[in-house]
């Protein structure tokens, strides 16, 4: 898809599909024809109406509708100030939500259209997401094996023939899914978020030393194939000095990141020696990485219960 995106372009996509018409006159609207700027990447493409972290495309539904009816005028009258200030592309009413005049005298005096729709908001922005997900998001491929682990998307990486294929393999065979090998697709599609998928040439297949090509999907099954996952964490492989090895953090506490499309993304290394079972080590990883997730540090917990055992002997 080209990477231009007017007010005029989404009435033409969506006009039948979400009951499209036009509030504002499209002739005289300045910026009907305005392109969103792709370099903007803390703007998210849509959502329901957003003062503080503005989206391109805001969506006014009901209970959006009801806030502003609720406040005074001078109050409403800023907020639509404010939302008229950050320059959407386009304002949508969903839900048949009846137009108001002072919306309509915002819009005119920036020249923003408006577009009414009798769809509820969340299908007008799951529809539009959907097809424009990859619109303005960066997009890069990485060298790795991209999996779902534990419910979430993490990339194996490391240098080649350091077994990634094969830790890969031995996961799938524990009940974990594949989602790309060798060159896995990444795209930004909200200003947090970093979304994998597997090129179509390379679906179902993952490469292994001295097996070759192998079709997941034929040998597992369905289940063992997932087409899209966000991307949770980075686990790296690395054959470490002896050296090396000794200055590995061994409580964890320090927070190991790389960004990737202007987002962090935490990262694991995970030592590669003989005798190690990577598989249970990448769950154990991956279940660690869901309790940090979920606001839980084992690092910060044990160090924290040593300090007290030694206040408490004080």
């Amino acid at each position: 898809m080209s990477k231009r995106l007017t007010a005029q372009r989404l009435y033409k996509d969506f006009k039948s599909r979400l009951s499209l018409s036009w509030v504002t006159d499209k002739k005289s609207d300045k910026r009907a024809d305005s392109i969103i700027a792709p370099e903007n990447q803390q703007r998210s493409l849509i959502g329901h109406l957003n003062l503080i972290r503005p989206n391109y495309i805001q969506i006014i539904g009901v209970s959006e509708f009801e806030y502003l009816k609720s406040l005074g005028k001078n109050s409403r009258q800023d907020a639509l100030e404010t939302l008229f200030v950050h320059t959407p592309v386009i304002v949508i009413l969903a839900d048949s939500i009846p137009e108001f005049n002072e919306l309509i005298i915002c819009s005119k005096l920036s020249g923003t259209p408006i577009l009414k729709s009798s769809e509820n908001s969340i299908n007008i922005i799951d529809t539009i997401q959907y097809d424009y997900s990859g619109i303005f998001s960066g997009q890069t491929n990485m060298h790795g094996v991209f999996m779902e682990v534990m419910g979430i998307g993490v990339l194996l990486t490391g240098e080649s023939n350091i077994g990634k294929s094969e830790l890969a393999l031995a996961l799938i065979s524990r009940g974990h899914r594949l989602i790309a090998d060798d060159s896995p697709e990444f795209i930004r599609d909200a200003p947090d978020v970093i979304t994998g998928s597997c090129p179509s040439v390379l679906k179902d297949f993952l490469e292994v030393r001295g097996l070759g090509l192998l079709n997941i999907r034929a040998m597992y099954g369905d289940n063992s194939i997932v087409p899209n996952k966000r991307l949770r964490l980075i686990i790296h492989l690395a054959e470490l000095t002896i050296s090396e090895s000794q200055e590995i953090d061994r409580l964890g506490s320090k927070y190991h990141s790389i960004t990737i499309l202007n987002v962090e993304i935490p990262k694991t290394v995970i030592p590669v020696a003989p005798g190690r079972h990577l598989a249970v080590i990448v769950e154990a990883a991956v279940r660690n990485q869901v309790l940090v997730m979920n606001g839980y540090d084992a690092s910060s917990d044990f160090i924290q219960r040593q300090q007290n055992i030694i206040l408490n002997k004080n």
